[in-house]
């Protein structure tokens, strides 16, 4: 069973963890699985991803410890780099690196039983990413959600503008990707201008995030068919050529 799912519906790809049965916790796999479909779906001809996950007890219960993820790879503007809107379909528990990656789609819809938490202080770690938080909600409730732990529900979330459309439990899906087609309907080379000036110029980043970016940037480097060559090339003592790929 994959862990992570895509589906096609028209020119929306519907991209979900498929863990139930651990709520949908994001371990190494997933997040480097969230990474290829979502690399997949930039290549494609598809307009729109909704991000989601199995069930309707959890979006994501964030990192699983028992075999944690570089979770950087699945946040978008991180390891995930698109210009093509993503939306995140929440319900139930969006907790700790689910959270991030939520805050991080360009819109939310979420089930009226959804509930978004970052335990980290209390749990004694973080990766840091989390600090955008108060970049794109107001910067007193996200200290309380990141200082103490509060725990925002649906409604609050939408109050405070993490969340764009509260819906009947069940229905974030179905509502997303009415949203996704909509948008679809517009000029991609729009959509994604406005989106890159967005996270690009005008979206602080903080350490986290900057640091995420570089180790994507120099992995890319460093895993290209030229880096490939180059370590060839110093093993085999001779000058190596260069593809630019």
């Amino acid at each position: 069973m994959s862990v992570v799912e895509v589906r096609e519906d028209g020119p929306v790809s519907i991209i979900s963890i498929n863990r139930p049965d651990r709520r949908n916790a994001i371990n190494q796999q997933v997040a480097l699985d969230l990474q290829s479909a979502f690399a997949a779906f930039d290549a494609s001809g598809q307009r729109v991803a909704v991000l989601t996950g199995a069930g309707e007890d959890a979006f994501s219960a964030g990192a699983d410890f028992t075999d944690l993820p570089e979770l950087w790879r699945c946040i978008p503007t991180v390891g995930i780099t698109t210009d093509k809107p993503i939306i995140a379909a929440v319900t139930g528990w969006c907790i700790g690196g689910a959270l991030v990656a939520v805050m991080a789609c360009d819109l939310c819809v979420a089930s009226e039983s959804a509930k978004f938490s970052y335990p980290e202080a209390r749990l004694g770690f973080t990766g840091g990413m989390i600090a955008g938080l108060a970049a794109r909600i107001p910067h007193k409730v996200a200290m309380e959600v990141m200082l103490l732990g509060a725990t925002l529900d649906a409604r609050r979330a939408y109050e405070v503008g993490l969340v764009n459309r509260v819906v009947a439990n069940g229905r974030q899906v179905e509502e997303a990707v009415a949203m996704a087609r909509e948008l679809a309907e517009s000029a991609p080379l729009v959509l994604g201008t406005i989106k890159r000036f967005v996270t690009e110029s005008i979206m602080p980043k903080g350490p986290s995030e900057l640091m995420g970016r570089a180790t994507r940037e120099l992995g890319a480097v460093r895993e290209s068919e030229d880096g490939r060559e180059g370590m060839r090339a110093a093993r085999e003592k001779r000058k190596p050529v260069y593809k630019g790929r």
